[in-house]
């Protein structure tokens, strides 16, 4: 098949692409897909801004690009919209609280300072999180009911010293940690 030419795409009948499925079954299909857990985070004038994410890909490493999707129906849409740069945590399985604490209210976030501080360059970083990176926002495309954000990388903070904790992943609407096949 050319690079031009794609497969076909219908599910239902009449030959449209979502035809016959529904969100929920879409999203109940999805729940069945494991994710890594990151924390997004972004300043703001007002308070900082943070928010959980499970969609988040490397792109590439030449320039160095990372991706994550936001819905636009979440409470950090406008400040994602309006950010210049953010700071992506891959949390680790110690961090459930910290997957949790975003996942709540906007001023539950950053309620308890001892959490986090921040970057000179102005956003905020979670303490305890031993690799995160930081980023300018390159490209914000509306899709669907989601904003596709690029993010071209110009920080890696790696305090694993060789060793990274197991990640925190998140798959059928609950956390887990990866056990290692023999």
């Amino acid at each position: 098949m050319s690079s031009s030419q794609r497969p076909d795409t219908a599910v239902g009948d009449s030959g449209s692409a979502h035809d016959g499925v529904t969100a929920a079954q879409y999203r109940s299909a999805m729940r069945h897909y494991p994710a890594g857990v990151t924390i997004v985070t972004l300043s703001r004038p007002e308070r900082p801004v943070g928010f959980t994410a499970t969609s988040f890909a490397s792109l590439s490493a030449d320039p160095p690009l990372i991706s994550f999707n936001i819905a636009h129906t979440s409470s950090s849409i406008d400040a994602m919209t309006a950010a210049d740069s953010i700071v992506v945590h891959f949390l680790g399985e110690h961090q459930q609280h910290l997957a949790q604490r975003f996942s709540r209210a906007a001023s539950e976030r950053f309620a308890d300072p001892e959490l986090w501080s921040t970057l000179d360059s102005g956003e905020p970083v979670l303490h305890g999180t031993p690799i995160w990176v930081r980023a300018t926002v390159h490209s914000l495309i509306p899709i669907g009911d989601h904003t596709l954000v690029v993010g071209l990388v110009t920080r890696v903070h790696d305090d694993t010293g060789g060793t990274a904790p197991n990640p925190l992943l998140y798959y059928n609407g609950n956390y887990h940690r990866p056990v290692g096949l023999d």
